[in-house]
Parts: structure tokens; C-alpha cells; sequence
């Protein structure tokens, strides 16, 4: 097996996936900035902080902003990704791409390793601290605690998803966590979904936008109540969903509050 140093000095190049975290740039780990600081190529997400690789790349390293957005047709597709990846390291090139939260949490890395190891390009890969654990930990809600939760479960919703009616009934008579990604605009279908399963209407529900980041705000309310306390708004994206009791525990051990207002990440829809 060859040494990773030889493995990085390739002639097709090197690429690390790595996770970026949820936003903070301090929540990076060291084997992350270390990678940042030899990059040459770092192609990012729309969800990484800027100041990650400003605070960490060379100067001399080329950015690429590949935002992917639902609901845009400006952004980047999977593909498009994948080949810029592709492009660079068999140039030669050290390429660390960069994704939001955890590299394997609800993305599309399996597309970018399928082609990696077709083209026998060298990669290692980085976990990142995934939005779940960030945004929990930003606004003191345990994901699982003594007599409130015993399991969490981590659920993609989004138009795509289809869920048959048994699993939602499942869904509908968990008291546990159930942690949702990419639900901002659909959290609506997700409330209607539930009630209909006769969920509990007292169950507590979090929306968090922007978690770990000077621009987070976070939104309580109840499965029975959300329709007036949160349906009335529209959520910056990333916006994280929370349900189960934990959300409770907001109250007693919130420490972290917002500082800004706008947001820290790329907005397609207004470049």
C-alpha cells in the first residue's frame, strides 16, 4: 500500500472530501485546516462559511463556489461538480472539496467516489461536524437525555421524499427525536403528515436557521400551534427541523444567541 505522502504527490493529483461543519468556522477540525493549507483547488458548497478557507487556504489557492440550491436553476448540478473535481486532480492538483456539515450526511458523495475511484484518483475522506449536532448544541437541546429521548433519528424531507403512510405512522408515534434536514419549505406537508397520523398536538418542534453562526434564530413551538408560530414565516436557509421533548430543554440551557441579522451564506437566488 502506498504512503499517503506518496498517495498526495501523484501525478493525478489528490482530492479530500471533507466536511466543513454548519457554519462556525472554529468547528473545522485540525486534520481539515491542515488539508486547507496545502490546497491548491478548494470547491465548495453554498453552505461553508467563507471564512473557512479565507482564514485557512493559501492565497494563491483557486475558490470555486459550486453552490447547489433547491428551487434554483442557477446552481450547480451534481455533475457538474463531480467533473470539476475530476478536471483538477488529473492536472494534478491538490483539491479539497468542501462540503456543509459532515460529508456523508445527506449528500451526494457517493456520485464524487464513484468517479474517483473509475479514474483511480487517490482521496481521503474528512468527517465534519453535521448540522444536527451543531445546531443542538448551539441551542442546548440535547438530542437524546434521561426521561425525554432515548433514540434520534436523522430524516431528509424534501419534495422528492416519499414516505408510505406506515412509516409516517411510525413517525407520528415517536416521542423520541426526529432531526429533519432540508424541511424549511416544507414543513408545512411534514406538520399536515403527522396530525393527519394523529400525532401527538403537544409534541415540541425547533426550526433553526443559520445554527453555529452570528446569524442563528431559533423558533419553538408545539405540532398543534406551529401553523400560526411558524408557518407564517420563511426560513433562511440552511434551516434544521427538531422534534421530540428535548426541544424542552431549550429554555432551561439556551447560550448561544443571534448577533446579526442577513446571512453568512450565498444566496443564489439574489447573485
Amino acid at each position: 500500500m502506498k504512503s499517503r505522502e506518496a498517495m498526495i504527490n501523484n501525478p493525478k493529483g489528490y482530492v479530500v472530501l471533507a466536511g466543513a461543519g454548519p457554519g462556525d468556522p472554529e468547528l473545522i477540525t485540525l486534520k481539515l485546516s491542515k488539508a486547507l493549507q496545502r490546497a491548491d483547488i478548494i470547491i465548495a458548497d453554498r453552505l461553508v462559511n467563507p471564512r473557512i478557507w479565507e482564514e485557512n487556504a493559501p492565497a494563491n489557492a483557486l475558490i470555486i463556489q459550486a453552490g447547489k440550491q433547491g428551487y434554483h436553476n442557477a446552481s450547480f448540478t451534481q455533475e457538474q461538480v463531480t467533473t470539476l473535481i475530476i478536471r483538477h486532480a488529473t492536472q494534478g492538483k491538490y483539491v479539497v472539496r468542501l462540503k456543509g456539515g459532515d460529508v456523508a450526511f445527506f449528500s451526494n458523495v457517493l456520485d464524487e467516489l464513484e468517479q474517483l475511484v473509475e479514474k483511480e484518483i487517490p482521496y481521503e475522506i474528512i468527517p465534519g461536524v453535521t448540522a444536527a449536532s451543531g445546531a443542538s448544541a448551539y441551542c442546548g437541546i440535547p438530542l437524546t437525555a434521561r426521561g425525554y429521548a432515548q433514540t434520534v433519528q436523522f430524516l431528509s424531507f424534501n419534495p422528492t421524499a416519499v414516505y408510505p403512510d406506515a412509516y409516517w405512522q411510525l413517525l407520528a408515534n415517536n416521542t423520541d427525536t426526529t432531526v429533519l434536514y432540508m424541511a424549511g419549505k416544507n414543513l408545512g406537508l411534514y406538520l399536515e403528515k403527522l396530525l393527519e397520523m394523529n400525532a401527538d398536538p403537544h409534541l415540541p418542534i425547533a426550526v433553526i436557521e443559520q445554527a453555529t453562526t452570528e446569524y442563528q434564530q431559533v423558533h419553538i413551538s408545539t405540532l398543534e400551534n406551529a401553523k400560526k408560530d411558524l408557518l407564517t414565516r420563511s426560513f433562511s436557509s440552511p434551516s434544521l427541523v427538531i422534534t421530540g421533548k428535548v426541544v424542552e430543554l431549550h429554555h432551561s440551557f439556551q447560550w448561544f444567541t443571534q448577533k446579526k441579522k442577513g446571512s453568512v451564506f450565498l444566496n443564489l437566488s439574489a447573485s
